[in-house]
């Protein structure tokens, strides 16, 4: 059938281990990988382990080519040391689809899932899509409250949820994550209430260095070798986990690109087993083009090279991260505005005192409606932030508990989300310039 196909070869360029040019700077002819992969198996070169077109886009291999899935375990066992013999991992078309079928594998409808109390509004609907509810557990600036989850789990009316769903690093939306005696103090009350973790970890690779306003201080922090880029990074769940209740949802979206579409799950292997029944009958497999040129990629880099991409990224982002918080230090009004720089991902977050605002008695002490207040002054002054409000995680278990644990400033402070990964540096900063001028106008200080 494959002599049908009508594609006899695919190529790509891509930048060489060593990154002369930097993360994203234009490839040259000196600087340069091509990757030509050929339709028959016997016209590509054994030695880098190409997967051959015949193979890649044919029916079947469901749980991913073994080339790439060599690869990723491989990695996996460097970078989190799975402390359980029986792991494994399978692939998926990314993270969005891997929690889609997490949720059709092990929950049912009328189920109760905890999930942070600000969340990623696609995977929220996701869940109530398949008529799950979504319980908030209590956030701050680090992420998920131990003890608040703690506290809600003890005194849990009716069935335990089988499973919290978290973006540990990196958070989406709050930029937030969580440090690693949160993470083992989580995974203890995930033993003690018998749920599973789901760590939904597209971020995990742009933790970043910490932020500081020296410049100098700067140039001296950022990490050289692979051993310290992997002691740098924060433990994952699965690295911490000892039964098997981990289940680790992992992406090339932010790393090489969103477009490729190919993602890996890894986990129990007993529990692997159930994804891969359901995508046999849904995704089927990944793309076989992502396949061949994703695994040609990682095979001509190896794990050094990879590793190589990975510390460049680090810090790209951290730069990125640097001017972003520079920007908000210096255009937006201390008065009523606070932050923690974020540590990793691509996000971060102002909060904002609406007690001050001068309307927000006239407003009903209402922090929704002083929310959309600066929202629209933002949107006038030509600059979008999202309101934290659209990532709030509704809903309640049945039967109802008797009392969630809430937040105490959330009567009294909002939060807008902005990116610096989507515009250039210069735009950015002219944009928070704008923002910070909203916030100003809207509290009277300008």
């Amino acid at each position: 059938m494959s002599d049908y196909f009508p594609f006899d070869k695919i190529t790509a360029d891509a930048p060489t281990p060593g990154f002369a040019n930097g993360i994203g700077a234009q490839i040259t002819e000196a600087d340069k990988t091509v990757l030509e992969i050929y339709k028959k198996a016997d016209a590509n070169t054994k030695k880098n382990l190409d997967v051959e077109l015949a193979r890649s886009l044919q029916y079947g291999f469901t749980e991913g080519h073994t080339e790439i899935l060599d690869f990723l375990k491989e990695h996996t066992e460097l970078i989190h040391k799975p402390a359980y013999a029986d792991w494994d991992l399978i692939a998926s078309v990314g993270n969005t689809e891997s929690w889609d079928s997490t949720l059709r594998t092990f929950v049912t409808r009328g189920d109760s899932i905890l999930v942070e109390e600000y969340s990623f509004s696609s995977a929220l609907e996701t869940a109530h899509a398949q008529g799950v509810n979504t319980i908030p557990v209590a956030m701050d600036t680090e992420g998920i409250l131990p003890e608040a989850l703690s506290s809600l789990l003890d005194n849990w009316v009716g069935p335990k949820p089988k499973m919290l769903y978290t973006i540990c690093t990196g958070q989406n939306p709050t930029g937030s994550s969580l440090s690693a005696q949160r993470r083992r103090e989580i995974y203890a009350l995930a033993v003690k209430h018998d749920f599973i973790i789901v760590e939904d970890e597209p971020y995990y690779f742009l933790q970043m260095e910490t932020y500081t306003s020296d410049l100098e201080a700067r140039k001296a922090r950022h990490v050289h070798s692979h051993e310290e880029f992997v002691s740098a990074l924060v433990p994952s769940f699965i690295s911490l986990d000892t039964e098997g209740r981990v289940i680790r949802l992992d992406s090339f979206s932010k790393v090489l690109a969103p477009g490729v579409r190919f993602g890996w799950i890894v986990g129990q292997a007993k529990l692997l087993e159930r994804y891969l029944r359901l995508h046999e009958v849904t995704i089927q497999c990944p793309s076989g083009f992502s396949s061949s040129l994703v695994n040609g990629l990682l095979q001509r880099w190896g794990q050094s090279g990879y590793l190589d991409w990975l510390i460049g990224l680090r810090a790209e982002y951290t730069h990125k991260r640097d001017v972003a918080i520079d920007a908000v230090v210096k255009y937006f009004p201390s008065e009523v505005v606070s932050f923690l720089p974020p540590v990793a991902g691509m996000f971060f977050t102002t909060t904002i005192d609406v007690s001050k605002h001068p309307k927000y008695k006239e407003l009903g002490e209402d922090p929704v409606k002083v929310e959309e207040q600066i929202y629209n002054q933002g949107i006038e002054q030509g600059c979008l932030m999202i309101p934290g409000s659209w990532f709030k995680t509704q809903g309640q278990s049945n039967p109802p508990q008797k009392e969630l644990p809430e937040n105490p400033e959330a009567k009294t402070h909002i939060f807008f989300r902005g990116t610096y990964a989507a515009v250039p540096l210069d735009d950015l900063v002219i944009g928070l310039e704008k923002f910070g001028r909203a916030i100003k106008i809207e509290f009277g200080l300008e």
